[in-house]
């Protein structure tokens, strides 16, 4: 996670909760919200390269696929669900959110914008675009429902979840006015604060 998305995150973490990271990679965020916010985190994460990660970060973790489900963690009393960069790799995005706000009160979502300009103008050229939110060629990426600002907006919008915030990043992980403006079209990352 870079630093930019790390700050938000902690800003909207309050002190001493119980999250959940969903998708929580090498443990890194768990660790920081650990160190600087004392939360009791706990980890969900597939890879098993990256488990060994979290537990060398000295993080709580559990090996499970999200797509499976998460149903078991509906009566642990977490305070917010965390789900940066997943949610796009996942079968069912649209049942993975409600699931997660049956786990959490709240949840922090973050997602590519495959509305972004940059994204645009490659589909234009003929090419399945690209960028460094999105490096993997088509043929090798792992998100398979790539959507826009616009869309997970809808999505949010249709099923009654409450857009508590939102912060709309350039590719160099700056918020600006022009982001602020017209956010499907510049912004190429998205960070949400949800709830129902």
């Amino acid at each position: 996670m870079n630093k930019t998305l790390e700050k938000i995150v902690l800003n909207w973490v309050p002190k001493g909760s119980k999250v959940i990271d969903l998708g929580c990679g090498d443990g890194s965020l768990l660790r920081v919200l650990d160190d600087k916010k004392s939360v009791t985190g706990y980890g969900v994460e597939n890879d098993p390269v990256k488990i060994n990660l979290c537990i060398k970060n000295g993080v709580s973790v559990i090996q499970q696929d999200i797509d499976s489900g998460i149903q078991e963690y509906k009566n642990m009393g977490f305070d917010l669900a965390i789900m940066a960069s997943s949610i796009q790799c996942l079968k069912k995005p649209k049942d993975a959110l409600e699931n997660i706000l049956k786990v959490a009160n709240e949840c922090v979502i973050t997602l590519p914008n495959f509305g972004n300009w940059e994204l645009r103008s490659g589909l234009f050229a003929g090419k399945m675009p690209s960028s460094d939110r999105l490096p993997a060629k088509w043929y090798e990426t792992k998100n398979i429902h790539l959507c826009t600002i616009a869309d997970f907006e809808e999505l949010c919008d249709s099923n009654g979840y409450n857009i508590k915030n939102r912060i709309y990043l350039n590719r160099h992980g700056k918020s600006s006015w022009i982001t602020d403006l017209l956010p499907n079209f510049f912004a190429a990352e998205a960070i949400y604060l949800i709830g129902k």
